[in-house]
């Protein structure tokens, strides 16, 4: 691998994670706001990201990913919210976590269950990271627990 394309790649990665602590933020807002997704993508596109030349700061994030996440999320909440209550252990329920947890457990099932160009470490890790900018380790490691079971019913590509 060249340099130039090992830029590229870290540039994208993080570009990629930015997006998607952007996206359970976002997931986050909508929750308590009430607000949809259609005026919080516009929200953290007019104020949240930034822009070559432009004064402020910003949050430098792949724009498109983050929609796409935000979107599908909301899309497909019903269908990535049923797989999530399938690997909680017994006795949780998704709609008594915490609000950001269950953000972060809904966007890291998304990209799961839709995201087949993401493999699933990928995705773990992220969230798990997102999880733990949020919560100290037993949330982290929930997090991680539940998408890691998540990753190993959807996807042949392993965890």
């Amino acid at each position: 691998m060249t340099t130039e394309t090992a830029n590229r790649s870290e540039t994208r990665a993080r570009l990629r994670r930015a997006a998607r602590l952007c996206a359970v933020q976002a997931l986050y807002q909508m929750e308590v706001s009430g607000q949809g997704a259609a005026a919080v993508t516009r929200q953290f596109r007019d104020h949240h990201f930034g822009h070559d030349g432009e004064p402020g700061d910003y949050i430098e994030a792949d724009e498109d990913f983050f929609e796409d996440l935000l979107k599908g999320i909301v899309e497909r909440q019903d269908e990535v919210d049923g797989h999530i209550s399938q690997v909680l252990k017994e006795g949780w329920r998704l709609s008594r976590l915490d609000a950001t947890l269950r953000a972060i457990l809904r966007a890291g099932g998304y990209e799961l269950l839709a995201r087949t160009d993401v493999p699933p470490a990928v995705v773990i890790n992220e969230y798990v990271d997102v999880a733990s900018a949020f919560f100290d380790a037993p949330e982290s490691g929930m997090v991680n627990g539940a998408l890691d079971a998540l990753a190993r019913r959807l996807r042949t590509d392993g965890p």
